[in-house]
């Protein structure tokens, strides 16, 4: 009898986990979480770099990337998810001032913690700021360059984000992409 009860329990459980995986995830959520899986799985894009934030099958795509390919690949993969409605860019192409070309991603352990220590710095800086809506810019360091992307919504709360930015300890560089939007 107990086997029977188990084996019927397990067949229950498999056909709940079959209808679950062929349903798929649903809502923003669903969508948002499928975006950031595929972008995951590719290896043009880095996604932990891009944020994904989903409203009414709208997903607006954040963040920083190394190259024009990972941005267009990450773009392409929002746009050919099911239950997207429209892709709104919001990603940066990391561009170093002197070279020309993306800060080298061959760091050290301790310069990745560095970095971390100035983005966590210039976040504080950003959300202490009554002046600031820190939740609207997304803050990113590579070699002591700090890259602040997202949106404001006035010009001097654009030059007042970039100059804390520029103001916190060990900051060699700002770079903003933020647009205005009043």
């Amino acid at each position: 009898m107990k086997n029977k009860l188990a084996f019927g329990m397990c067949c229950t459980l498999a056909l709940c986990l079959a209808l679950c995986v062929a349903c798929g995830p649903t809502g923003d959520a669903g969508v948002t979480a499928s975006v950031k899986t595929k972008m995951a799985a590719d290896p043009d894009v880095k996604a932990m770099r891009i944020e994904v934030d989903t409203k009414n099958g709208v997903v607006t795509l954040t963040g920083n990337v190394d190259s024009a390919v990972a941005k267009d690949q990450a773009i392409r993969i929002a746009r050919d998810t099911s239950g997207v409605r429209d892709v709104v860019d919001m990603i940066t192409v990391r561009v170093a001032e002197d070279r020309g070309d993306a800060p080298n991603t061959d760091r050290t352990i301790g310069e990745r913690l560095d970095d971390a220590s100035i983005t966590m710095k210039v976040k504080d800086q950003l959300r202490d700021d009554p002046m600031v809506k820190a939740r609207n810019i997304d803050v990113d360091t590579r070699d002591g360059v700090v890259f602040l992307t997202g949106t404001v919504s006035s010009n001097e709360e654009k030059k007042r984000a970039i100059e804390l930015a520029r103001n916190t300890p060990d900051v060699r560089d700002v770079q903003a992409n933020l647009d205005v939007r009043g």
